[in-house]
């Protein structure tokens, strides 16, 4: 009998940053860790990973990192967890091989990677690890046993029963699923990001049949948006060019990496006799021969950024031409939505033939709520806990669970840091929390974006910033340059020339007060500069840019000593 824990550091009430943690007599089982992706008003921010202090103060106890598949939500966070911990990391061929392209090479260690398969079982006392393939639109994507003495504890990860839409074992999973059921399910993890959606997703042959209808009326260039992390449509663009006869190119530094290990692994089939490498567009090459399929690809908000530089013609191998069909196979992520509205109104400016599919077509692959009542009915766990998700996702799981005739007292919803106990089988209850929290990261940095940086940049984003520069003579208290006025993201300034004059103004009376004393104290001068100007562009435009007095202080008459000789 054991005694059993389970919280998240992240991945409730959330989309993403999935890091869920199973104890076990003391042991810790880290299940993912990944990272979430800033909304828009998080200027400057790349990536958010869990804050993991708690593992690193426990790190002696942890077993190693079990990871379901490569998708960043879900692997994100390994690379910055390893350099505080020193663990191994467990995962399919293919999920380990993206982990370890982010790693500095002192980490990417071959011991420290250990290849599983869904037969693959890791012991540990009473305890073992198993795992199953599952269905999701990457390869190498897998679910995770734990097996106790006091019966199995199941992670779904992400996963979908449509056995159309992957090159999945759904035998092998099947088998695996009801072994673990006929042990006994102590608790189910599942996913919850699709307890939302009705059964409704459109199969991969109706979504397979509405791509090759577009293909069929494109007279010229053919253009597609896609994620970098969805293979599965990639390869299937890519199958559907071949068999139109046309050429593929693939643009996108990422998704150069993951196509390059999926061809190189097997997972992705492309002929090299119809990749096609752009090269910068020239006063020769267009890049724009009407056999010519571009698959366009990014993570979050890239695809929509690299189409509006292609519609305004400022990209370096493709200009979108009144001919070009564009397909647009790309779900907006939390927090660019007007940033994919955006680009939709510029393509239509430039071409008619731009193309939606249903969003039901356009689901991703997780279990929607027939999959997710089947898992139920398959597993028939004890206790419920649903993970991967917001709230709403979460709490739709009661419904699921009602309409299968599950013990609503045993469905428990937690929060990041509860922590959930179990002991000898017998449900506690919420027993405590453990520390939690978001780090941010921009670019290399980690965790350095405090509070009044983010707000800078929030106003940096709102309303821009006010350069107003002078250089002063230091020794005759006289102006040797004109004031100079530079604004970037101020837009009222290019559309009010006439308000460089009455800034110009503000600087001269201000000037005039400090530069007639005989010691000048630039610290205030700075300072009445930016309160009198900030007041001056309020009261005029309702803005509040931030205002930088740059004031140099030079002695043109100085003359550097010459050195003794």
């Amino acid at each position: 009998m054991s005694k059993i824990n389970i919280f998240s550091l992240g991945g409730l009430q959330e989309n993403g940053k999935n890091l869920y943690v199973i104890e076990i007599d003391e042991k810790l089982f880290i299940l993912d860790a990944g990272l979430k992706y800033p909304t828009s008003e998080l200027y400057g921010v790349d990536n958010i990973i869990p804050d993991t202090s708690f593992l690193v103060e426990n790190k002696d106890r942890v077993m190693g990192i079990f990871l379901t598949h490569g998708h960043d939500d879900h692997i994100g966070s390994v690379a910055n967890l390893l350099e505080a911990i020193d663990t191994k990391v467990y995962g399919s061929r293919f999920t380990l091989a993206l982990v370890r392209e982010e790693l500095k090479p002192s980490l990417n260690k071959d011991e420290s990677f250990v290849e599983v398969k869904d037969s693959s079982e890791i012991k540990y006392g009473n305890i073992k690890i198993r795992f199953y393939e599952v269905a999701h639109n990457i390869p190498g994507s897998l679910g995770i046993i734990i097996n106790t003495p006091d019966g199995n504890i199941i992670y779904t990860g992400n996963f979908t029963f449509d056995q159309n839409a992957h090159q999945t074992d759904f035998t092998s999973m099947y088998e695996s699923l009801v072994r673990a059921s006929r042990e006994g399910v102590l608790a189910l993890l599942p996913e919850s990001l699709g307890a939302l959606n009705e059964g409704g997703r459109g199969t991969i042959l109706e979504f397979k049949q509405r791509i090759e209808n577009m293909f069929v009326k494109a007279d010229g260039r053919i253009i597609v948006s896609l994620f970098s992390n969805d293979l599965q449509r990639i390869q299937m663009i890519v199958d559907i060019s071949m068999s139109f006869g046309r050429r593929v190119a693939i643009l996108g530094r990422k998704t150069q990496k993951i196509v390059n290990l999926a061809i190189n692994m097997g997972y992705l089939n492309i002929p090299e006799d119809k990749m096609v490498n752009l090269k910068f567009i020239d006063d020769t090459r267009k890049n724009n021969d009407k056999d010519l399929v571009v698959i366009v690809t990014g993570e979050r908000h890239e695809p929509y950024f690299m189409l509006q530089r292609m519609s305004k013609h400022i990209d370096r191998l493709v200009h979108i031409e009144a001919l070009d069909t564009i397909i647009v196979l790309t779900n907006p992520y939390p927090g660019t939505e007007k940033m994919a509205a955006r680009t939709l109104d510029m393509l239509y400016r430039v071409t008619t033939n731009v193309r939606n599919l249903k969003s039901n077509l356009l689901i991703e692959s997780h279990a929607d709520r027939e999959e997710l009542k089947q898992m139920l009915n398959l597993l028939h766990p004890k206790y419920l806990i649903p993970v991967i998700g917001e709230y709403r996702h979460q709490y739709a799981m009661i419904q699921i669970a009602r309409c299968v005739g599950f013990n609503l007292d045993n469905l428990k919803i937690l929060d990041n840091g509860d922590v959930l106990s179990i002991n000898d089988g017998q449900y506690v209850g919420i027993i405590g929390s453990v520390p939690v929290g978001e780090i941010m990261i921009d670019g290399d940095a980690v965790g350095d974006v405090g509070d009044v940086v983010m707000r800078d940049r929030e106003l940096l984003g709102e309303d821009g910033v006010l350069l107003v520069c002078c250089n002063i003579n230091s020794r005759t208290k006289k102006l040797l340059t004109p004031v100079e006025i530079v604004s970037k993201g101020f837009t009222y300034l290019k559309e009010n020339e006439s308000f460089r004059d009455e800034i110009i103004k503000v600087f001269n009376k201000i000037a005039d007060k400090y530069l007639h004393e005989r010691f000048v104290n630039w610290s205030d001068f700075k300072n009445d500069l930016k309160n009198d100007l900030s007041r001056l562009v309020y009261k005029t435009c309702k803005a509040n840019p931030i205002i930088i007095p740059v004031l140099i202080s030079t002695d043109p008459d100085y003359k550097k000593p010459e050195k003794a000789k």
